[in-house]
């Protein structure tokens, strides 16, 4: 019920359509029940009457049946056109609803769901439930009113020959009930799998190149075949359990008209029944079953929408474990960060801690390196700086301030990351750019550029700054990929940026440019360059070495050979051509 309370509010922009075309579902439903009055009431008066008063009457009876088609017509066109509209403005209201909650959404959420169930519940769920929408409501009421009033007709015209047909109704209506709720069961794990589907596919496609390199398409194949198999098996299913409704109502429908013929023929003979009236009845049993079978399919879209729609609710509960405060700061005074006895796991009852114990003061301005070997926490560590999480124990301050007293956005806009795997958007490299400053000029773009080094490949492009970014970057390298978000970054003109291991695909010698330009444009922000190489930190004020979410040691890169073990041997290994890596002799 409460699903069902969430999803009502959408037809409030839209109730007037919505009343409306309920109105001409009633004109449509109550002309269809009048053209067998007409035609019982021409059969059992009209023609008994002189030929010269039909002749007369004809035109009149035609032009009045002519305009009743008319009105039906128009009201079904009003129906099917404006009833679709709304559907699709009920849809791209829900749709955009459940973006932007996924938008407020916490990275702990993400780290929680696929993407391709999210997808899934943007996409397929929400048409189901737009379908039921405009298409539910009408044809339930059209079903609804066509039924009771053919029973209404059925007992005025012959008591003993309707009454049979109410106790069948009921029996075909349990027989439909029981059905659904077999199948509801079966769509909403439907559903879940269609979501596993476009996971699936998502990473088929996002990894071609890997799969092509390791020729693995045939075990992709193979895999997609299987998920695509359960789909079809539990589609079998559903379909079986609804195949039944059809010959079940129609088999019931005709033996009672059966019955009816028999039974009504003996009230002719005897004169209890007249002609006319028997092809009323008829036509009202007619009327009944393709109601009934408009009622079977409106169920099965209730069924549909009911398991999606609590699949969409699920999510549209969710609620942000980080929020703004009540009163929040909204300026960030500098960009000078401190780490107060900061204690950090991902989830509230994960047996270990990412991070423990963190105790580190960075002032404003300074470049500060991170070296540590895999899964040594150095991303986690920054992520608290941004607060994409909050911390367990302990507190994050920047600028003087625990992170949790700013506004989510101002903190934001002016921490800046550039990670690892970087993501570019469709559209041209300007587009992209100025995902740092929506307004930034071309020159401010262009001295960004050439500030991270990509401005002189960007040049050698055919169009320049104009060049469109295919999905995901997949026409430009790695290397001019990170360059670009580099540049990108700088447009925030942040007071923190935050470089996670974000020079890993570019040379040494561009490496070496890009942290010079930075030492030199950007003084006053406080730059947090995460690395495996040493070269790339040994320039910093100061470095963290990070080890099994602890920090081993903060200090100048000269103090760290001589003082801290871990730095000393990656160094020695490095720069004596070994392989330098911090996961060796089981180090994380």
């Amino acid at each position: 019920m409460n699903t069902i309370k969430k999803f009502i509010h959408y037809y409030g922009p839209y109730k007037t359509v919505f009343f409306i075309d309920l109105i001409c579902a009633a004109v449509i439903s109550l002309i269809d029940l009048a053209y067998p009055q007409i035609l019982r009431t021409m059969t059992k008066t009209l023609f008994t009457q002189d030929q010269s008063r039909i002749l007369h009457a004809l035109p009149v009876i035609a032009g009045g049946l002519f305009l009743m088609y008319v009105i039906q017509c128009l009201c079904k066109y009003y129906v099917t056109c404006q009833g679709h509209m709304m559907g699709a403005n009920m849809e791209r209201d829900m749709r955009q609803e459940l973006f932007d909650h996924y938008q407020q959404l916490s990275f702990s959420y993400y780290s929680q769901n696929n993407s391709g169930q999210m997808m899934s519940k943007l996409v397929s769920d929400l048409f189901d439930i737009s379908e039921f929408a405009h298409h539910g409501p009408e044809n339930l009421f059209i079903s609804l009113v066509k039924i009771i009033g053919a029973f209404v007709f059925l007992f005025f015209i012959n008591k003993k020959l309707a009454f049979p047909l109410i106790i069948l109704v009921i029996v075909m209506f349990w027989f439909s009930f029981k059905q659904n709720a077999r199948m509801q069961t079966t769509f909403m794990e439907n559903r879940r799998k269609i979501g596993d589907v476009n996971a699936s596919l998502q990473d088929t496609l996002s990894g071609i190149r890997v799969v092509k390199n390791f020729v693995r398409e045939d075990h992709e194949i193979e895999k997609f075949d299987t998920i695509s198999g359960t789909i079809y098996k539990d589609f079998s299913l559903a379909e079986r359990i609804l195949a039944l409704n059809s010959p079940l109502m129609q088999g019931c429908v005709y033996a009672c008209m059966i019955l009816v013929s028999w039974l009504g023929a003996k009230q002719i003979v005897i004169g209890n029944m007249s002609t006319g009236n028997l092809m009323s009845f008829f036509t009202y049993i007619m009327q009944i079953l393709s109601s009934l079978m408009m009622l079977s399919m409106v169920f099965v879209m209730i069924t549909l929408s009911i398991a999606s729609a609590e699949r969409v609710t699920e999510v549209l509960n969710e609620k942000a474990d980080i929020c703004n405060p009540e009163n929040p700061v909204m300026e960030v005074k500098d960009g000078s960060v401190v780490f107060d006895h900061v204690d950090f796991r991902y989830k509230k009852d994960a047996p270990d801690y990412a991070l423990k114990g963190i105790d580190l003061s960075i002032r404003s301005g300074e470049t500060i390196g991170i070296i540590g070997g895999t899964g040594s926490s150095k991303s986690s560590l920054v992520n608290l700086i941004s607060r994409l999480y909050d911390v367990e124990n302990g507190s994050v301050l920047v600028g003087g301030k625990d992170v949790r007293e700013y506004d989510l956005e101002v903190l934001r806009n002016e921490v800046a990351v550039v990670l690892q795997k970087n993501v570019l958007f469709s559209g041209t490299i300007l587009d992209n750019l100025r995902w740092g400053d929506k307004e930034a000029t071309k020159e401010e773009c262009i001295r960004a550029c050439k500030l991270a080094c990509a401005d002189e490949f960007i040049q050698k492009l055919p169009n320049g700054y104009e060049t469109y970014i295919e999905q995901g970057g997949t026409n430009v390298s790695g290397g001019q990929k990170q360059r670009i978000c580099i540049a990108r970054a700088l447009l925030k003109k942040p007071k923190i940026l935050i470089l996670d291991d974000s020079t890993s695909a570019v040379d040494t010698a561009t490496d070496a440019k890009i942290r010079k330009a930075f030492a030199e444009e950007i003084p006053g922000t406080t730059k947090i360059i995460i690395a495996q190489r040493i070269s790339s930190v040994s320039g910093c004020d100061r470095i963290i070495v990070m080890e099994d979410g602890q920090v081993d040691g903060f200090d100048t890169h000269k103090n760290l050979i001589e003082n801290n073990q871990i730095y000393r041997e990656v160094y020695e290994s490095q720069t004596g051509g070994g392989s330098g890596d911090f996961d060796e002799e089981g180090k994380e």
